[in-house]
């Protein structure tokens, strides 16, 4: 219930009480006052009518005066209270449409030093303060995997050589293929934490040139299968109609390919994943389904979050850093598409991913 339904009833609730008092009193002064005295003084019957003739008199006047004028003031009531919270309204619309990359707007103030006013500016106070932080966070998180490129690179470089050049013992060799495949999953990790953090901070510009969605769909396909094998993995393309869509050739592979090395990865041995590219209405549908355990309910609403990966993830046989949903998100919003996961647990997952066609493609302030 809101607060201008509450107050409206509240002052409905003052109102009948007033009106039921004021009965409640008339009755008393002009039924039951007059009844004592004429059993104490004897009064006519004539005087006992004419004192009850003036009460019913006096009813009339409230059913006709009374009842129009309480009508009045409720309904004065409920403008006067819709106008006081207008701005409480107008408020909460504002609040509504911020987000984490929009906290250093500041809300309008009215600027008459109200309530309102004061919170207003306490809550651009706040936004402030937290627009800092996030700010913080993202160049901390930038300089931190700039900075780590190069120990990484040289790491990974120096443990090459030594497999190359030095004669090692196969339980030597054996520890340091094992370091560097841990040291390729760090540096994966730090350069998809950087592409990450460049994005929130508007430093990465996309490529705008029209293409043909379908000749990446075939080429990931052709890459699907590759990666299938070792699980005996059946990857089908059940649809690649010719499509145009204006978008980086570049960033749609790379989202293409982490959508089907997630459905390769996340399935069960000699299951299935399907591809299919169709147009529906004026935009190009890509989905992605595979035969796996599926995804939790609960954690379906978290999937896009950074790092965050559900239980049936945390297996020592799927590597995996939860960032990969988050840069196919980014890459689609760059697109001005959308993306959505439907999951039935213990038996399929299915990943819907919409771009807008060349022809209703409009141009994107992270694409140029």
């Amino acid at each position: 219930m809101t607060i201008r339904t509450r107050l409206t009833l509240w002052y409905a609730g003052i109102m009948c009480l007033s009106m039921l008092g004021m009965g409640a009193l008339a009755y008393h002064e002009f039924i039951v006052e007059p009844r004592n005295r004429a059993s104490t003084t004897r009064l006519t019957e004539k005087e006992v009518w004419e004192e009850e003739g003036d009460f019913s008199e006096i009813v009339r006047i409230v059913l006709w005066c009374g009842i129009p004028s309480a009508v009045l003031a409720l309904s004065g009531g409920w403008w006067l209270t819709r106008q006081a919270l207008a701005p409480v309204a107008a408020l909460t619309q504002e609040v509504e449409r911020m987000h984490d990359y929009s906290l250093h707007k500041q809300l309008p103030r009215s600027g008459n030093g109200d309530e309102l006013d004061r919170l207003t500016e306490v809550f651009n106070s706040m936004t402030a303060r937290l627009d800092g932080s996030f700010q913080r966070i993202r160049e901390f998180t930038l300089h931190a995997s700039h900075e780590l490129k190069t120990p990484l690179t040289v790491l990974h470089g120096e443990l090459e050589l030594a497999l190359a050049e030095d004669p090692l013992t196969p339980a030597q060799r054996e520890r340091v293929i094992s370091e560097l495949d841990e040291l390729q999953r760090l540096v994966k990790i730090v350069d998809s934490l950087s592409l990450l953090t460049k994005a929130d901070a508007g430093q990465l510009r996309l490529k705008r040139e029209p293409l043909q969605l379908d000749d990446i769909v075939r080429d990931i396909f052709a890459d699907a299968q590759i990666l299938a094998k070792p699980a005996a993995i059946q990857v089908q393309l059940t649809a690649c109609e010719p499509i145009t869509i204006i978008g980086d050739t570049h960033r749609l592979r790379q989202l293409l390919l982490n959508l089907v090395d997630n459905a390769i990865k996340y399935n069960v041995p000699r299951g299935s994943v399907t591809i299919a590219l169709s147009r529906r209405d004026a935009k190009a549908e890509l989905v992605v389904t595979n035969t796996g355990t599926g995804i939790p309910p609960e954690s379906l609403p978290r999937v896009f979050d950074r790092f965050f990966r559900s239980d049936h993830a945390h297996s020592d046989t799927v590597e995996g850093c939860g960032l990969g949903l988050s840069i196919a998100q980014w890459i689609v919003s760059a697109h001005n598409g959308m993306i959505q996961i439907q999951s039935q647990p213990a038996h399929e997952t299915t990943v819907s991913v919409y771009f807008p066609l060349a022809m209703a493609a409009t141009k994107s302030p992270l694409l140029n």
